[in-house]
């Protein structure tokens, strides 16, 4: 992996994307859109890979989509060349949410538009008490339904305060965020990084293919009924209980020792 448009690192099982145009406030090009979806799908065949850490540097975590290099240009387009890039965008969201290892979404200052629609799409957020978030779309004269919002928001935090969220396009600091469950923990920003490190480590050593299967599961059942939903559960479960991570998950409560699941980082 050798993106040039974001810093990418592997350390101990865990990728870590870092948004890299402070002076822009990490804001998107139509070359980060591209590297990142390409980084994801990449990711998704690498088994030594078991985490993966989006953040920013700077002040902000990302504000959208560039004033000049992408808003500006738009203003250009035909209907075909602006299908093309919110296509481009939305496949960002579905890379996020088809890759089976878990995002923790690290959001070390301002969560704005785009950057509003990847936090969403990643399966935890971690926050630095500063990083404030909005879904700006409807600011811009646009519809606040962009990227999955109005899919996933309401199943995070309901439907009423997605609609609120989505047609004012408001923001709400750090500590509304966490009260409404939008946000998983917030933080001082110099905690940010270690509590980041401590969540993706242990997601980390935690048993691969079971959090690939939930993952997968929480995508799968949005659209299910009880009984498929049952059904599903019950095949990937009677799976999972025949490889190596459920004989050893046992072992280890035996032998009262933490487990060693197959593949594992120290």
């Amino acid at each position: 992996m050798s993106p040039r448009s974001f810093a990418y690192a592997e350390a101990a099982g865990v990728a870590t994307i870092t948004l890299d145009r402070p002076e822009a406030l990490n804001a998107l090009t139509f070359e980060v859109y591209r590297e990142l979806t390409e980084t994801l799908r990449g990711l998704a065949g690498r088994t030594d890979v078991r985490v993966v850490v989006l953040t920013g540097r700077g002040r902000a975590f990302c504000t959208g989509g560039d004033v000049k290099e992408i808003i500006g240009e738009l203003l250009k387009f035909d209907r075909a060349r602006l299908e093309a890039f919110t296509r481009l965008t939305c496949d960002l969201i579905r890379a996020m949410r088809a890759l089976p290892q878990p995002i923790v979404a690290s959001l070390n200052g301002t969560v704005a538009g785009a950057g509003a629609a990847m936090a969403l799409a990643s399966d935890f957020r971690l926050a630095a008490d500063t990083a404030r978030i909005a879904f700006l779309f409807v600011k811009v004269g646009l519809s606040g339904a962009d990227m999955g919002a109005a899919h996933l928001l309401p199943r995070v935090v309901g439907l009423g305060r997605a609609t609120e969220l989505l047609m004012t396009g408001e923001f709400i600091d750090a500590a509304e965020a966490l009260r409404i469950g939008l946000y998983h923990r917030v933080v001082s920003p110099e905690r940010l990084v270690v509590e980041t490190q401590a969540w993706a480590g242990r997601l980390a050593r935690g048993p691969a293919a079971g959090l690939a299967a939930t993952k997968d599961a929480l995508n799968r059942e949005m659209h299910m009924s009880l009984e498929a939903a049952l059904d599903h559960e019950a095949a990937v479960q009677a799976t999972l209980m025949e490889g190596p991570d459920f004989r050893e998950g046992f072992e280890a409560f035996m032998a009262k020792r933490p487990p060693r699941f197959d593949g594992a980082p120290e």
